[in-house]
């Protein structure tokens, strides 16, 4: 039991031994697999995909434009018309145009030669491509952090699991003195029963702990991406050996990749604005194309003496007057611009608060741990003392059994603190966009 409590009264400076029978996951095996296999990686690596993509459509459209037709027509009924009488022909006069059998083949090509607003489609290519890529961050950022979590609620459950099972092994050795004691007429029935519903209280705590520590499980498999047939058992991990470090540290929203989405996408909207202004310029195409025709009366004459022709061009396109649809369209672009700038400082602020607020979490969170380490000890010492006591004869049963109420009130307060010490350093390494390097030094 010594070395029971031991072990987890010191979890920050060891670890638990790894399963020798099963593979065992450390928490960076466990992220590992979670930034290849859960679906959201995935996904972000197609988002970069799309916006390479994305950016070669936008220079697609400023490169030559290149397209052919060919069409065969056959007049069933020519179109015909009428000549008005005149000095020459006294009668009106019925004649028809065409001929029965039309071939055309064409070639266009277009070249734009002047069009801002292509050219502001082709800058705003780069920032999409690294938005996309922020977004990938972000997701890795985010499945650190899930599994992160999750992975410090299995492990304290399995501590917590131990404990219980450390108190239903002395409650059971308290247990068997009394019957003793009982069938000797030493203490009364009552005094029996008292200690018998503390055991199972505490057996039925421990079904609950082991049914919490199962889901806790099934939900670190699922940010895992792990399937939820497979064994997943913890091994020991040098993160529980590593105090987060509490020096005071500057706070550079720079750092987030939140704050960086904020700019970039600032950023795509600002080339917006200069597009739509784009539309006030005129814009230059040059244009070409080649073709051969043939017409026949004969289909045996469809396909022969074609005859050619080309062209070459350009064109100047000039906006004069759009009823003002445009410079609504500037408007309420320059509201969306100003409204994605103030909202990027109201995001800075709150960031500056969520960094100060977990600064401040995790100090009172190592403080917790310290002050519930320390009256484990305290309360394990009295507990001691009190059954060596009882045994004695000095000290009443109801000395005992507050004494192991106080050892498990403290041992539980210990649990609970570890748990809220690992998390605050999850959420100060995220308040200060330092999750990656949280990672990489696992």
């Amino acid at each position: 039991m010594k070395r029971l409590f031991a072990f987890v009264a010191s979890l920050l400076l060891t670890a638990s031994l790894p399963t020798r029978a099963q593979t065992s996951w450390s928490l960076k095996q466990c992220i590992d697999y979670g930034l290849q296999h859960f679906g959201t990686t995935k996904i972000a690596q197609y988002q970069v995909e799309t916006a390479n993509q994305q950016a070669r459509q936008a220079l697609g459209l400023y490169l030559p434009q290149v397209s052919g037709s060919a069409s065969f027509t056959d007049n069933l009924k020519l179109q015909s018309s009428i000549l008005p009488a005149g000095p020459l022909n006294p009668e009106p006069i019925r004649i028809t145009f065409g001929q029965k059998y039309q071939n055309n083949i064409v070639a266009q090509a277009s070249q734009p030669i002047y069009d801002r607003s292509l050219l502001l489609g082709l800058k705003a290519s780069r920032p999409n491509q690294q938005l996309a890529e922020l977004n990938t961050r972000q997701t890795r950022e985010d499945v650190i952090y899930n599994i992160a979590s999750n992975y410090y609620q299995v492990f304290i459950s399995q501590q917590q699991i131990a404990l219980l099972k450390d108190n239903l092994e002395r409650t059971q050795q308290v247990l068997n003195i009394l019957k003793l004691q009982r069938d000797n007429g030493v203490i009364q029935p009552v005094d029996y029963t008292n200690t018998e519903v503390n055991f199972n209280n505490t057996r039925s705590q421990l079904t609950l702990a082991e049914n919490d520590l199962n889901l806790a499980l099934n939900r670190l498999k699922y940010q895992m991406g792990l399937s939820q047939d497979q064994n997943l058992i913890l091994s020991d991990s040098l993160l529980m050996k590593v105090a987060p470090a509490l020096e005071p540290s500057e706070f550079d929203a720079k750092n987030l990749v939140t704050f960086q989405q904020g700019e970039t996408n600032l950023q795509l909207q600002r080339l917006q604005l200069q597009r739509i202004r784009a539309g006030y310029l005129p814009t230059l195409n040059f244009s070409a194309s080649y073709g051969t025709l043939n017409f026949a009366n004969q289909f045996n004459n469809a396909f022969n003496n074609f005859l050619g022709f080309g062209s070459i061009g350009l064109r100047l396109n000039v906006p004069i007057f759009d009823g003002f649809q445009r410079d609504a369209q500037v408007q309420q672009q320059k509201l969306t611009v100003l409204t994605q700038e103030e909202q990027q400082r109201l995001n800075t602020a709150a960031y500056q608060l969520q960094f100060n607020n977990a600064q401040s979490q995790i100090q009172r969170a190592q403080t917790n741990v310290q002050n519930d380490d320390r009256n484990v000890k305290l309360a394990q010492e009295v507990y001691n003392i009190t059954t060596l006591q009882y045994r004695q004869g000095t000290k009443p049963l109801t000395d005992l059994i507050n004494a192991d109420n106080s050892y498990r009130q403290a041992q539980s307060n210990y649990i609970n603190s570890l748990i809220n010490f690992y998390q605050a350093r999850l959420d100060l390494e995220q308040s200060q966009g330092s999750l990656l390097n949280f990672y990489n030094q696992l």
